[in-house]
């Protein structure tokens, strides 16, 4: 790293090349979320230094200015996180504040719970002074101290780091595949979870874009709306097909904003549906028929939709009969979860769910393929 570039620079850095490159998709996304969470906490930690010290890095000290001097790296400190371990940077010091080195990280801390929500609160909601002290706490220990001013600066930074991202020209992402979800967040420690509406793209270049995060009170259609009306208002164009679960407001969006664009309804989350209408002792064998639905299809177009459609009605004629309720979760959408067949067959097993989006804001379990 060059002698004058800062650890958030270097992380900044490191996330624009990520997405600039060519490698694995949910690699490139899972690494950019962590990435997400050091650069919001190696920004607290720099604001602390700052602080202590009164200067910015290579900036001369003042004849009113604290004593001591940057002097380089401890080791990085790890925190463990729901993204995996996160590696923090310790500056050394001379001739500062003996405590401070102890200060940015409280005795034994090597798990945080603040970390995610954190940086979503901060994206969709804003960051109070408050939610930083509490942070702070939680992560660098009881000792640690900050000033309301510093703790001002850094929501400061943030909120327009964010505002400018959500403002983004997206007239130049020409988006071929849209994945569209709703996770649920507890902002505050002990809040309710809210929804944030999000939305990842797949470009014609082959890479992902996060296109839009935005607080919903609800999942209803007009929230939806307003999200995608946000995003096409940018400059975002039509997909040509959207991935999502089958939830009627988010439905009813698509229908309204991208009339011309195929729809995928996501087959993870209706297998989730089959399952909880069939007794446990039935779930095993009616995933296993579920998943040969769609799994190793060769080729795709007509050819390969026929193909779906004969499986498809292999499945219902044995389990309708038993568990009529499950099958007409396939059924009723049969035609929506076999759309992605009529895209390139290498593409097939990224865009016939949204899972892309649950796997990189917290997945529950049950129905993963």
């Amino acid at each position: 790293m060059a002698p004058r570039v800062s650890p958030t620079e270097a992380i900044r850095a490191q996330i624009n090349d990520l997405f600039a490159g060519d490698g694995d998709l949910m690699g490139t996304i899972e690494e950019v979320a962590r990435l997400s969470v050091r650069l919001t906490f190696q920004s607290v930690i720099e604001e602390i230094v700052l602080q202590e010290l009164g200067r910015k890095r290579y900036e001369r000290r003042g004849a009113d200015s604290p004593a001591g001097y940057r002097n380089g790296f401890q080791p990085p400190r790890t925190l463990k996180t729901t993204l995996g371990p996160v590696d923090l940077r310790r500056p050394k010091f001379r001739h500062a504040h003996s405590a401070l080195c102890d200060q940015l990280f409280g005795t034994g801390v090597s798990r945080t719970n603040a970390l995610e929500t954190l940086v979503i609160s901060a994206w969709v909601r804003g960051l109070s002074d408050r939610d930083v002290e509490a942070m702070l706490e939680e992560v660098f220990g009881h000792e640690a101290k900050i000033s309301r001013s510093s703790a001002s600066r850094i929501c400061q930074r943030l909120r327009a780091e964010f505002d400018t991202w959500k403002r983004k020209d997206l007239s130049g992402s020409r988006i071929d595949y849209l994945y569209l979800d709703g996770s649920f967040f507890k902002m505050h420690p002990k809040a309710k979870a809210e929804p944030v509406l999000v939305a990842w793209g797949i470009d014609t270049d082959n890479k992902p874009v996060l296109l839009g995060l935005a607080p919903g009170a609800t999942e209803s259609a007009d929230a939806w709306i307003a999200f995608l009306t946000d995003l096409t208002e940018r400059g975002m164009s039509a997909p040509l097909l959207v991935i999502s679960d089958g939830g009627k407001g988010l439905c009813t969006a698509i229908e309204r904003c991208f009339a011309n664009s195929v729809h995928q309804r996501c087959t993870i989350h209706v297998c989730r549906n089959v399952l909880a209408k069939v007794p446990k002792h039935a779930q095993s064998d009616m995933k296993g028929d579920y998943w040969a639905i769609f799994d190793k299809i060769e080729g795709s177009g007509d050819k390969a939709l026929a193909e779906g459609r004969r499986r498809a009605r292999r499945f219902i004629a044995k389990w309708k009969p038993l568990y009529p309720s499950a099958v007409a979760c396939v059924e009723d959408n049969l035609e929506a979860l076999l759309a992605y067949l009529a895209f390139p067959a290498e593409h097939h097993k990224r865009i016939r769910h949204s899972n892309l989006i649950e796997r990189t804001f917290g997945e529950p379990g049950g129905a993963r393929r």
